[in-house]
């Protein structure tokens, strides 16, 4: 769970601390967090063929989670 302090401040879980980046998700009443492998770019090489640009697939991604976030934030309103 992620604490926010009176000045705003987030306190991540410390299995998101030993990352060097993540993606914040804001969805409504919540945020998500995405954290990154370091050099993402690098671990996809062996899976990920395309020709867009780092900061297309980027946006691609983000725009993805979003919808994803928001599909389940839906489900589980509904159960």
């Amino acid at each position: 769970m992620v604490k926010i302090d009176e000045r705003g401040r987030l306190t991540l879980p410390r299995e998101l601390r030993d990352r060097d980046k993540a993606v914040m998700i804001n969805v409504g009443a919540f945020v998500v967090v995405i954290p990154l492998p370091k050099q993402p770019e690098v671990r996809a090489l062996s899976w990920l063929n395309s020709k867009k640009n780092t900061r297309g697939l980027k946006e691609v991604a983000e725009e993805k989670a979003k919808e994803d976030a928001v599909s389940r934030s839906r489900r589980h309103r509904q159960t």
